[in-house]
């Protein structure tokens, strides 16, 4: 069932000025195909006739010149008549005359009636020629739909039975971003063809649309779930990181061109105070945990949208040889040179591939390791209301690693990287296997506890 808190279904129908010349297009087609066949079938027809009335003055042409011939022989015999020879031949060909006279009747006629038409029948038929009725729209089933495991399965039906329906066109495209469809960023639309039922699944959140093979009315559907869909800030990066949208890339080179570029400049301005001269009164002090650059080791790149309620999903991917990184949650005050997992305010997992191969879960310093192989790809399932941020495997839903807190302000995704880069893939739906295990998973017991502390 659609959930309406995570689904927002939208109708309407679409018509564009092209319909119309599609529509005319379409009818002079049908028209043409139309006159092929009639024409087809009376080229069939005529060559029919043709070829009867060949094949009688073929028959007549023959019994003529047989005619002629009988005519030409008797002639010759009644010319010999005086000869005995003659008379014998005579006798026995006037004998014979009956046979002549039987032989040269013609088997043909000239009667071609069994090769008349009448399209009385169907000149009425197509008299009879119009528009096919237009069905009322398809109307979304609600109750059917289904938005799941990153997949819309969209169910329609018929407000009435109509079984001149041969099969069902969807038409789709994909969207990556929240809300409803921008002009810069839409994608074509794809199709699928040939759905003989009345539902179907695809995968990603997109934009619908389906129609009625052969009419022309067009229902338009957007279905999609509100999900976490953030981007890595780069305002908010370590200078040794370089960050795109849903990439970061530990970069041994960031900033020290930008450094050689100001040491510059603050040499040749002899008469400006250096910043660390400037008075406190002439700009607003620093402030713990702002959204500038990390600095020292910290290699902290945090997210652009913070989490304030609701439970969200999202997954991470490291580069194969990358040597270390974290990934988890934060407060905002997460200070400049702090690390995931050091402070009170971060909880993550982190794995090191450098000297030696740990995984291990962080918070407030404390390490708790993970007696599990590193995944590919690792899941972040974050359930603010809850307190509950848990690890999986993104790929069999394994569950790495759970902390059981409170978290008593927003909290931003974060990520720290060292020789290596990390690719984020966000604004999905939360699995419905994660749902299931966290209906029956209430964080880890036992060892874990020491991690999982209530943090004010």
């Amino acid at each position: 069932m659609f959930d309406s808190s995570s689904v927002k279904p939208l109708f309407c129908f679409v018509f564009k000025q092209e319909n119309s010349s599609n529509i005319l297009s379409e009818l002079d087609e049908e028209f043409d195909s139309l006159y092929s066949i009639l024409d087809e079938v009376k080229e069939s027809m005529i060559n029919s006739i043709k070829q009867e009335q060949t094949r009688k003055s073929q028959e007549l042409q023959v019994r003529l010149y047989n005619c002629l011939n009988m005519i030409l022989t008797a002639f010759f015999l009644f010319s010999l008549i005086s000869s005995k020879a003659a008379r014998q031949i005579k006798d026995r060909y006037v004998t014979m005359a009956s046979a002549f006279r039987l032989s040269l009747k013609p088997k043909v006629s000239d009667n071609m009636t069994h090769l008349m038409v009448d399209f009385s029948q169907e000149r009425q038929m197509l008299r009879t020629l119009k528009f096919l009725p237009v069905p009322k729209a398809p109307e979304i089933d609600p109750v059917e739909c289904l938005v799941a495991d990153n997949c819309v399965t969209v169910a329609w039906r018929m407000p009435e039975e109509d079984n001149k329906i041969d099969h069902f066109i969807l038409e789709y495209r994909k969207t990556n971003f929240d809300g409803l469809p921008r002009v810069k960023d839409e994608r074509c639309w794809e199709i699928t063809d040939n759905i003989k039922g009345t539902e179907y699944t695809l995968s990603g959140k997109m934009t619908l649309r389906f129609r009625k093979w052969s009419y022309g009315y067009i229902l338009k559907t957007i279905l999609f779930w509100i999900a976490l869909n953030f981007s890595l800030d780069n305002s908010s990066s370590h200078l040794n990181l370089k960050v795109e949208d849903s990439c970061v890339e530990w970069d041994p080179t960031g900033g020290k061109g930008q450094e050689k570029i100001k040491g510059k400049e603050n040499k040749g301005r002899s008469g400006t105070p250096s910043p660390k001269r400037t008075s406190v009164g002439s700009r607003p002090p620093a402030v713990r945990g702002s959204r500038d650059r990390f600095t020292g080791e910290s290699y902290t790149v945090l997210g652009d949208t913070a989490i304030e309620s609701g439970q969200h999903y999202w997954e991470v991917k490291a580069q194969k040889d990358c040597k270390s990184y974290s990934v988890g949650v934060t407060y905002k005050t997460l200070g400049k040179f702090d690390q995931l997992g050091k402070t009170n305010t971060s909880w993550c997992v982190h794995v090191n591939n450098w000297l030696q191969n740990t995984f291990a879960a962080k918070h407030n310093n404390k390490v708790k390791a993970l007696d599990v192989t590193v995944p590919e790809k690792i899941g972040v399932f974050c359930d603010f209301d809850g307190g509950q941020l848990s690890f999986y495997d993104a790929n069999s839903k394994q569950l790495l690693y759970s902390f059981k807190t409170k978290f008593t302000q927003p909290v931003l995704p974060g990520f720290m990287v060292w020789c290596g880069g990390l690719s984020l893939s966000t604004g999905m739906q939360v699995p419905s296997a994660v749902r299931t295990l966290q209906k029956s998973e209430n964080g880890m017991t036992g060892s874990a506890s020491s991690l999982n502390n209530v943090t004010q």
